[in-house]
């Protein structure tokens, strides 16, 4: 779909009922943009939190993001400052181990009509496996080595793991991580906010 600005992209984006039959809360699509927008994050879908509050990353996965960006909770809420869309827009429900996968519709209909108004972006944050395996062409299979291989697609694109805390275990296992690319991300990513 093509739209003549961000403001009817993002109101047709949040209008959006093509799941409404089968997400167990109800659609309710969690998306900031704005067309000054400097780094773009693509996670996964919101969880139950951020449905019911309608803001994204408004979880401790959003703590450990903010501090994994060196942004304070009032910078990542300015959508002139960062633009958030997630994989699916909606929450997709719990399963046995966790929240269930993001929809697979939102990507192809939602995300190039945005990212169309969004030319200011210089960074862009993949978070999760299902962002990289839709945005990284010849990406290894496992999250570990896509992570592990960041600067293939740095200082552009990031490849993040999901800072959720049931991820603190990958962390501990993976302190390079954290001692690699977590500053040479946010380097890049203060580079495009304040330069």
């Amino acid at each position: 779909m093509l739209f003549e600005d961000l403001d009817t992209a993002l109101a047709a984006a949040r209008a959006c009922r093509l799941c409404q039959h089968w997400l167990p809360d109800g659609p309710r699509p969690v998306i900031q943009a704005s067309a000054n927008a400097r780094v773009l994050i693509i996670g996964q879908a919101p969880g139950q939190r951020v449905h019911e509050s309608g803001l994204p990353f408004n979880d401790p996965s959003g703590d450990r993001l903010r501090e994994w960006l060196g942004v304070t909770r009032e910078q990542f809420y300015q959508p002139d400052l960062l633009a958030i869309m997630p994989m699916g827009f909606c929450y997709p429900g719990k399963g046995q181990s966790g929240d269930l996968p993001p929809a697979r519709i939102c990507a192809p209909v939602w995300h190039q009509a945005i990212k169309a108004h969004l030319p200011h972006v210089a960074v862009t944050l993949l978070i999760g496996q299902y962002a990289q395996r839709y945005y990284l062409a010849n990406k290894p299979k496992t999250l570990t080595e896509t992570v592990k291989q960041w600067q293939k697609w740095a200082p552009h694109t990031f490849a993040l793991p999901h800072p959720s805390p049931r991820n603190s275990l990958w962390l501990r296992r993976n302190p390079w991580f954290e001692e690699e690319v977590v500053p040479a991300m946010r380097y890049h990513v203060q580079q495009a906010l304040y330069d």
